[in-house]
């Protein structure tokens, strides 16, 4: 190529990102959609519609748009799929983007190559729990007492989640490949039904996510063990994270901000100080710490390069679990 048309060709691409950037500025009074892929209700929707509130002043109105089904990858398709001007962005999650595409045998959107990330939102601990009347029973007080009542009984536990591939299966699955002992995995249907079994004292131990497990932790009626962060959570003073006894363990629930691939840089930068902002500001670690989510702002390439390292660890994850979404 000459000098000539590479000149021309560059002064083209420059011109059709600054088309579509001012575009965007134009479309500013209009709302910008967010889609969730999950029902309303749940954490995500809740931090999602605090931010939109937050950014109203430097990005205008943000309207939320649930898009649940198909463990989020519906949603998640939808905000692949849309005009990549900066009007419709989305929550891209653990389940989504780094759990899903091992998960399920055909998926509608690339997780790595179909989005634009924009900013980490949110960090959940995972918490191992027990039946506090089982543990007192079993003399189990901690991580390393039920490993070793595991290996002195083999095949006598069992722990429940939220059913094959939940973020809880997932969990335990990799607690036990670490931990070197056996428990047999029941699946329930959700979250809430795994716990009911847990207090009813149908399975042994669950790794539960901390802002569902917190209220009967503080009850009296489930013994946290171990949150399963990197470091230990404030949430739980007292409780050790699991890497104390395995180097490295990490498996937290996550959720951020994407956009469409081809979304121009610039709009991904002012859509991510606008967010990074109401992140960072005390009434939101306020509101989002009382869902013992804590607000983690990135750089959009810190994003995208956490979301490649999730990706990389659940595909072995996954795999060692057996599980599978024809």
């Amino acid at each position: 190529m000459n000098r000539r048309n590479h000149i021309l060709l560059s002064a083209v691409a420059a011109a059709a990102v600054f088309s579509s950037c001012a575009a965007w500025a134009q479309d500013a009074a209009q709302p910008i959609r967010l889609i969730v892929p999950y029902a309303p209700g749940g954490p995500i929707d809740v931090t999602a519609r605090a931010l939109a509130e937050r950014v109203r002043d430097s990005l205008g109105t943000v309207i939320i748009d649930n898009k649940g089904g198909a463990g989020g990858n519906i949603g998640a398709d939808a905000i692949a799929k849309a005009a990549p001007d900066g009007l419709t962005i989305g929550i891209a999650a653990t389940a989504t983007h780094a759990v899903n595409p091992w998960l399920y045998a055909r998926m509608p959107y690339d997780a790595g190559k179909d989005f634009a990330a924009i900013t980490q939102m949110v960090r959940v601990p995972n918490v191992l729990v027990m039946n506090a009347a089982k543990a007192e029973q079993l003399k189990i007080n901690s991580v390393a007492d039920l490993i070793a009542y595991a290996k002195a009984n083999p095949a006598k536990l069992n722990y429940g989640s939220g059913g094959n591939g939940s973020a809880g299966h997932l969990a335990g699955e990799m607690f036990k490949q670490r931990a070197g002992i056996f428990a047999l995995h029941i699946p329930y249907r959700g979250a809430s039904p795994a716990q009911l079994a847990l207090l009813a004292g149908e399975v042994d131990f669950n790794i539960d996510n901390l802002a569902a497990a917190a209220p009967n932790i503080r009850a009296g009626k489930l013994k946290a063990l171990a949150v399963t962060s990197l470091d230990a959570s404030a949430s739980l003073p007292g409780v050790p994270p699991l890497s104390t006894t395995f180097k490295g363990f990490s498996i937290d629930t996550w959720w951020g901000l994407v956009a469409p691939a081809a979304t121009p840089k610039p709009v991904i930068d002012k859509l991510n100080k606008a967010f990074v902002a109401a992140l960072n500001a005390p009434e939101t670690k306020t509101r989002f710490g009382a869902l013992m989510a804590e607000p983690v702002a990135t750089t959009p390439q810190q994003f995208d390069s956490f979301m490649a390292a999730e990706r990389a660890k659940y595909q072995q994850v996954v795999k060692a679990s057996g599980a599978k979404v024809d």
